[in-house]
């Protein structure tokens, strides 16, 4: 490897800062290269074992085979979802937001059914979540949420979830026992350091501060320290009260309004090449991406990758890699840039 030969050079370390950047490089393609390789190696390890167990007749082996096998097409899964987190901003973390759509009551309880979800999948891969925001609904459920999620690739994941989640089902809050329809809005956005280069003028923002209405001790509760923060020129609105200062609250809010102000900026340009190129993109901006429906069947479909199950309940558990990846699938046979999905998105 050319790399590696470069770092035999006798006056690699004369310049300490490129010695140091050549070798952080060649460690980066090296863990890109190693599960490759490790699949390489398993694949020619199970082929081995299919002669012997063909050749032996061995029933036992033949078992340990096929759960080899299984093994090995679930690695080659994972290893191809890697393959297609190439955008520039996929391995960052995640700011993740859902806004209840119309619709009262109904509309918070399934956004907080949304959040759940995301939090038992973020749960079940142990990744690091930061409550930022909880809006309680009147009744029931959320008025809106926003959560960072840390971890690798979690931006890359999870920027296909950003746009509207329909739901039907028969109301819990109905006496009469009616189906209902319900919308929510989920954002995703990076958390990158880029956004801290996105300069934001004092006199564009509007700083409310509030009593906290969620957890964080009775300090937080008897004092404004939750804030919220109007981007008038782009109206955009942040809140935090999660933190038990207004300070932090503040500089938290900043960050997630640095972040979506970046993405939007990103957004923006895009379209602007896409307009001299004569490209014409589909309006993904706030489009219905996935129904769930409770009845009268059980269904979770996708309406842009087609991916579908009747296991309801496993996905209101979190268990959505399936969705994830086959958006990923989708996003790469359609040909579209990664970012141009990438959405800030509300429900009316």
């Amino acid at each position: 490897m050319a790399l590696e030969e470069r770092t035999g050079d006798p006056d690699l370390w004369s310049d300490p800062q490129n010695a140091q950047d050549l070798l952080q490089q060649l460690s980066a393609l090296k863990a890109d290269i190693a599960p490759a390789l490790d699949l390489v190696s398993r694949s020619e390890d199970l082929a081995g074992m299919m002669e012997m167990a063909e050749a032996e007749q061995d029933t036992s082996m033949q078992q340990d085979f096929e759960a080899e096998l299984h093994e090995l097409q679930q690695a080659i899964d994972k290893l191809e979802t890697a393959t297609l987190l190439s955008g520039e901003y996929d391995s960052a973390n995640a700011i993740l937001s859902i806004n209840a759509g119309a619709g009262g009551t109904e509309s918070c309880d399934w956004a907080s059914m949304l959040l759940r979800m995301y939090l038992r999948w973020a749960e079940e891969k142990r990744y690091k979540v930061e409550i930022l925001d909880e809006q309680p609904g009147d009744v029931a459920g959320i008025k809106s949420a926003t959560v960072t999620i840390s971890g690798k690739n979690i931006y890359g994941l999870l920027r296909g979830e950003a746009g509207v989640h329909r739901l039907v089902r028969i109301s819990p809050f109905d006496a009469n026992k009616r189906r209902h329809t319900s919308f929510a809005a989920v954002d995703v956005v990076p958390e990158v350091e880029a956004a801290q280069e996105v300069e934001i003028n004092p006199d564009d923002i509007r700083l409310d501060t509030f009593r906290s209405s969620g957890a964080g001790g009775q300090n937080v509760q008897k004092n404004e320290t939750a804030v919220r923060i109007t981007h008038m020129p782009s109206g955009l609105i942040v809140t935090c009260q999660n933190e038990r200062s207004l300070a932090q609250n503040k500089a938290v809010a900043l960050k997630v309004l640095q972040a979506r102000l970046f993405e939007l900026e990103q957004r923006k340009r895009l379209e602007e090449i896409d307009a001299q190129r004569g490209v014409v993109r589909p309006n993904e901006w706030g489009s219905q991406i996935r129904n769930y429906v409770f009845q009268p069947y059980q269904m979770v479909k996708d309406l842009r990758s087609g991916a579908e199950t009747g296991n309801i309940q496993a996905v209101m558990d979190g268990d959505i890699d399936s969705f994830i990846e086959s958006y990923l699938r989708w996003k790469r046979n359609v040909g579209g840039s990664a970012a141009s999905n990438d959405q800030v998105t509300s429900a009316g």
